[in-house]
C-alpha cells in the first residue's frame, strides 16, 4: 500500500482537467484532444501537473504509464521537491507493475540522493520487496531469495521503529523458511533416488544453518532414514535424540522412534559425530 503522504491528490481539480483533456489515444498530453495526435512536448506542463497525470494513471490501473510521468519529472525538474516525491512513486509504480528491475533502481537512487528523508524506509522497503516477491518465480536458483533476506535484514536493522520493520521481519522468517524448504527438497529428491551421501548433506544444512525454521523436525527424521539406511547407526540415534529432545510431539519422532526401535535401537546420543556435538551444545542451551 502506497503511503497517504506519498500518494496524497497533489494536483487540483483544473490543472487534472486541464492535463486530461490534452490526453491523446498514447494516454499522454496532446493537442486538439483524442484524433489530434500532434504531441505537446512534457515540458510545457509543470511538474505539479505531471505529477497529478502519473497519479491518475497509477490509479486508473497503468503503472507502467504511471511510471513514465514519475521518471519524466526526475528527467525535466531534478532538483526539485516534486522530483523527489516522484521518485518514490516511479519505485512504486514499478514495483506494481511487477517491473522489479525497475523498481529496484529506483528506490536505489532514492535511498542514495535522500538517505534521511521519511520515505527512505520505505524505499528500502521497496527494494526488498523487488527481491522478495521473485522467490517464487526462482525455482532451484536461491540467489534472489539470499538478496532478499539481505535487505530485508537491512530494513528491519537501519529502520527498526519504522512502520515496515514487522513486516520485515515477517518477510525474513519467511523467506529464511522457504530457503529452507528448497534444500527439504533437494534432499528428499536424493532420498529417493537412494543417494544417501547428498542427502544426508542437504539435511544437515537444514539442521545446521535454518534451525528455527518449521523444516527442522523433517530433516532430523530424514537423517535417521539416510543413516540407518547407510548402516551409521550411532548417527542415527543422536539425530533421533535431538528429534526427541525438541520435538517430541510431533509424527516425525514417532516415524523416527518407530524406525529406530524397529532395528533395535533407542534414541540417544552415540559416538563423537557432527550430530553427537549440536546434541551436547543443545543440552548447554546453546541449541533449541
Amino acid at each position: 500500500m502506497i503511503r497517504g503522504k506519498s500518494i496524497s491528490r497533489l494536483a487540483t481539480v483544473m490543472t487534472m482537467t486541464a492535463v486530461l483533456a490534452a490526453c491523446g489515444g498514447n494516454g499522454r498530453p496532446t493537442t486538439g484532444g483524442f484524433f489530434n495526435q500532434q504531441e505537446v512536448p512534457l515540458e510545457t506542463f509543470t511538474a505539479e501537473q505531471i505529477f497529478g497525470r502519473g497519479e491518475f494513471e497509477l490509479e486508473s490501473g497503468d503503472p507502467t504509464e504511471a511510471a513514465f510521468y514519475f521518471s519524466e519529472i526526475e528527467r525535466l525538474y531534478p532538483y526539485s521537491d516534486w522530483a523527489r516525491r516522484a521518485l518514490i512513486m516511479q519505485a512504486f509504480s514499478h514495483h506494481r507493475d511487477k517491473d522489479y528491475p525497475n523498481s529496484r533502481s529506483a528506490a536505489q537512487r532514492f535511498i542514495d540522493f535522500y538517505p534521511d528523508d521519511d520515505d527512505a524506509a520505505y524505499a528500502s522497503y521497496l527494494l526488498a520487496l523487488s527481491y522478495y516477491d521473485q522467490i517464487d518465480e526462482v525455482g532451484r536458483d536461491q540467489g534472489l531469495t539470499f538478496q532478499a533476506l539481505q535487505s530485508l535484514r537491512e530494513v528491519i536493522e537501519r529502520y527498526p521503529d519504522s512502520e515496515y520493520a514487522k513486516s520485515a521481519i515477517l518477510k525474513f522468517d519467511l523467506a529464511f523458511d522457504h530457503l529452507a524448504g528448497k534444500e527439504m527438497e533437494i534432499g528428499r529428491f536424493y532420498l529417493r533416488r537412494d543417494n544417501f551421501a547428498a542427502a544426508i548433506n542437504r539435511f544437515r544444512v537444514v539442521v545446521e544453518d535454518f534451525q528455527t525454521t518449521s523444516h527442522t523436525p523433517e530433516a532430523l527424521h530424514r537423517l535417521v532414514e539416510s543413516y540407518l539406511s547407510l548402516g551409521l547407526t550411532d548417527e542415527a540415534q543422536t539425530a533421533g535424540a535431538i528429534l526427541g529432545y525438541n520435538f517430541q510431539s510431533t509424527d516425525w519422532y514417532e516415524d523416527s522412534y518407530k524406525l529406530l526401535t524397529g532395528q533395535g535401537l533407542e534414541p540417544r546420543p552415540r559416538g563423537d559425530g557432527w550430530l553427537a556435538q549440536i546434541y551436547r551444545h543443545m543440552i548447554k542451551g546453546r541449541w533449541i
